[in-house]
């Protein structure tokens, strides 16, 4: 017996290679995107355009390759029911309209579509791009499906297997068709709409009754969705206590979704394409510059780019009273919350925040730093934050908080000598309560924000999952109330602006600047 072994590769002819990828082209998805030429873009503005330009895959993009392999369970049965949010421009309808409808019809004989969306325009559009897909040589050379001659309309058209689509909106009615697989594809145009109650209601039940009703048995279904509202589409189905999750999800609807939430920035340390929390997407398409005029309008930004809308209105706190600050003004008094959390990686987060006070006692929330992570991480970026703005003070909750971070943190901060006094405030009423102070102040038109900032913790409070926010601002609330109870105004005490008032320690003979 010879020695002598062929590597891998030198065991094939090219032939044999291009017979292999092939097969896998027809078994997976993600293997038939990289191997046909994908249409893109109409090469007219004629509203009838049936050709477009076209791109090969050279490098699959993280959340592309995610959103195909969840493509593939649906298919494969896995997880028959698909919700993807991704923000505008992430090319999501692409992958699952042109893509994956073509692969899903040609791969087994009859298998029928159905594709819904806000509009029949829009429909109609996807449906071309599907179809110049199946038309083309890279298809052909794929699958033994061709266009059917007797049914090829832009919005009804088969295939020679016996695969039957058929698009509309939403709204319009889709009748007659039963469907393998139902894709939902924006079912929302815009703000206008997303606001209205009677359009909500009316594509909720439009959903319900003409196109659940229309699956067979075993159907699948996938919803793409910018998401504009708690109360949209895929909201009426979520959970109320879902905050942003992916993965496997019992819904309102009695059935077992999986979500694939990608965010324009990572928020959550379970991000499905593995970033870390601040990293945006599609960094080699889209640059931080990309991304910076939306984030201007928060409602936006947390709806449509980070696929988490915030309450259109809080009980608590309403959205106009925590208005934007465009230039922080000077002469601010500075002052450091912290809200923490003791699991890393658990489901509350670390809330460190930075905050100015003006000569009017009006707050301006200036900086900070959130994450889920060990103390050790949470610890060096409060550091970090007291050596850039040296507040005059550092408060937090007292208790079993303070005993569990006070040693570690003072040895840090001796170690890197950076001081700021720490103040420890007791906890002896409930949560609404110790926001009382921070929101009076919001009413008032006390309170700024800054630039992008996100409230929708603020809105949804008290009901929402997460109040991290909320609790590190009660503290400063609390601060300043405990202060101003204390207070007696003094003049030409200080050159200093930041020592503006001092607080009576009780011995009569001291007053302590805060």
């Amino acid at each position: 017996m010879s020695n002598c072994a062929l590597s891998p590769v030198s065991q094939f002819r090219p032939d044999d290679v291009i017979a292999a990828r092939r097969e896998l082209a027809r078994r997976r998805v993600d293997d038939f995107a990289r191997m046909v030429e994908i249409p893109t873009v109409p090469l007219s503005e004629d509203d009838e355009e049936d050709r477009f330009d076209t791109l090969r895959i050279e490098r699959m993009a993280s959340h592309h390759q995610v959103l195909l392999d969840a493509l593939q369970d649906v298919a494969d049965g896995v997880t028959p029911n698909l919700m993807v949010f991704m923000p505008p421009g992430s090319a999501k309808s692409t992958y699952v309209d042109v893509v994956f409808v073509p692969w899903f019809m040609a791969r087994k004989p009859k298998q029928s579509v159905i594709l819904t969306s806000y509009g029949s325009d829009l429909a109609r559009k996807q449906g071309r791009r599907a179809r110049q897909l199946v038309k083309s040589r890279s298809f052909q050379a794929l699958f033994d499906a061709r266009l059917s001659s007797e049914s090829s309309a832009a919005d009804e058209w088969s295939l020679s297997t016996g695969s039957d689509y058929m698009a509309g909106g939403i709204l319009s009615g889709v009748t007659g068709n039963r469907a393998d697989l139902l894709v939902i594809d924006d079912p929302v145009k815009g703000r206008e709409e997303a606001d209205s109650d009677t359009i909500r209601k009316k594509t909720l039940e439009a959903y319900q009754d003409d196109l659940t009703t229309r699956l067979k048995p075993g159907g699948r279904q996938v919803i793409i969705q910018t998401r504009w509202s708690e109360a949209d589409l895929s909201g009426s189905i979520l959970p109320p206590t879902w905050d942003g999750e992916s993965g496997l999800i019992e819904c309102q609807d009695g059935r077992l979704w999986r979500v694939l939430r990608v965010p324009a920035i990572a928020d959550r340390s379970d991000d499905p394409i593995g970033r870390k929390i601040g990293e945006y997407l599609w960094p080699e398409w889209f640059t931080a510059e990309h991304w910076a005029p939306f984030k201007r309008n928060q409602r936006t930004w947390s709806a449509l780019y980070q696929q988490k809308p915030s309450p259109d209105e809080g009980t608590f706190f309403q959205r106009a009273w925590l208005t934007e600050w465009d230039k922080k003004p000077e002469h601010l008094r500075i002052y450091g919350t912290s809200d923490y959390a003791v699991t890393d990686g658990g489901g509350d987060y670390t809330v460190h925040r930075i905050w100015g006070v003006d000569e009017k006692d009006a707050l301006y929330r200036l900086d900070g730093w959130r994450g889920q992570t060990a103390a050790d991480e949470w610890i060096e970026r409060k550091i970090d934050l007291i050596a850039k703005y040296k507040p005059l003070a550092w408060f937090g909750e007292a208790g079993v908080i303070e005993k569990a971070v006070k040693p570690m943190l003072l040895r840090r901060m001796r170690e890197r000598q950076v001081h700021c006094r720490l103040e420890w405030l007791p906890s002896i009423h409930d949560k609404a309560t110790r926001a009382r102070g921070f929101q009076a102040r919001a009413s008032m038109g006390m309170v700024f924000v800054e630039p992008g900032a996100d409230v929708a913790e603020f809105l949804a409070f008290p009901a929402g999952k997460h109040d991290d926010e909320v609790d590190a601002a009660s503290i400063i609330g609390r601060a300043l109330d405990q202060v101003h109870a204390a207070i007696v105004p003094v003049k030409d005490v200080s050159r200093n602006p930041n020592d503006s008032f001092r607080r009576n320690t009780g011995g009569g003979t001291g007053w302590k600047t805060l």
